[in-house]
């Protein structure tokens, strides 16, 4: 199924095919026929010049941890974990503007996998070491027999307006100067979406915001993060205090400042002019869903 209006990495949705993680018969003869995606440790893998994955057939795959991640045209496609083999390997956040809605998918899920399987090694009940079942997708303790699922945290980012030309964007310690994102954070125990909204803003700035409204998902596996996006407008005082552990700076900034942000953004062959002290110098690439709401407010849809 296809959503070309969704955010990246979201927008195709494949036959995982869950049935048959059990079936070790039908398993063993998929995995003749499949098509297979390698994933380094370090959740590279090969692609392209173009940014397309370099798919490898079965025979071809070297040994490694084999996971099942669907069926695609009747064709299964595993993820195999491997060490690169070649300096064409490249993480997601390096190929995956340039990679088609389904092949981001597959490593999506790929990259979650290898993720969870590396930091969860060992039972958490009794700490016995665990090993792969259901084709990739449980651990199992060989000790007291618990089953062990995937996990994936909730992360909540919001544009912030002001109802009129103005949007809230910030910057972390770790972003170089100039270059500002929309706020995010991990959604608490006991917490709803929208109640992790309006305390990570307050926390991370210091404004009050009001009208929060659900915009799209998007699995983001660095390490197991699905980013849950929204949309709000400020509510009363719109003067900002930072929480300095978390935000290195933060602003208003006008749909004008962000648009060219963007352009400069985009075009990475035209130098930045900065002899005017221009701010906002810099905004998410398109791969990221803080960009899709970035472009969906400024085109004025949400």
């Amino acid at each position: 199924m296809h959503d070309a209006g969704g955010p990246p990495l979201s927008r195709v949705s494949f036959d995982r095919a869950a049935l048959h993680r059990s079936d070790d018969a039908w398993l063993a003869e998929a995995w003749a026929r499949a098509r297979v995606v390698l994933i380094s440790p370090k959740s590279s893998t090969p692609v392209t010049d173009a940014g397309r994955i370099e798919f490898r057939a079965a025979a071809d795959a070297p040994d490694g941890p084999r996971r099942f991640l669907g069926v695609i045209d009747d064709v299964p496609h595993f993820a195999v974990t491997a060490e690169p083999d070649g300096d064409n390997w490249r993480t997601l956040r390096e190929f995956g503007a340039a990679a088609d809605d389904l092949e981001a998918g597959l490593v999506v899920s790929a990259v979650g996998l290898e993720q969870w399987h590396q930091r969860h090694t060992h039972c958490p009940i009794c700490g016995a070491p665990t090993g792969e079942t259901l084709a990739g997708w449980t651990r199992t303790c060989p000790e007291d027999g618990s089953q062990h699922f995937p996990r994936t945290d909730p992360a909540v980012i919001m544009l912030i307006h002001d109802g009129g030309d103005l949007a809230l964007l910030g910057r972390g310690p770790q972003w170089g100067e100039g270059r500002f994102s929309t706020l995010a954070g991990f959604v608490e125990p006991g917490e709803s979406l929208e109640a992790a909204v309006a305390r990570e803003v307050y926390e991370e700035v210091g404004v009050a915001i009001r009208d929060i409204r659900y915009v799209a998902s998007q699995p983001w596996p660095f390490p197991a993060s699905l980013m849950l996006g929204f949309v709000a407008r400020l509510d009363g005082d719109p003067s900002i205090t930072l929480d300095p552990v978390e935000m290195a700076e933060a602003g208003w900034f006008s749909r004008e400042e962000i648009r060219r942000a963007a352009d400069w953004t985009d075009d990475l062959t035209t130098p930045l002019d900065v002899s005017d002290g221009v701010r906002l110098r810099g905004i998410p690439p398109h791969f990221s869903i803080s960009r899709f709401l970035i472009d969906r407010w400024l085109a004025g849809d949400i």
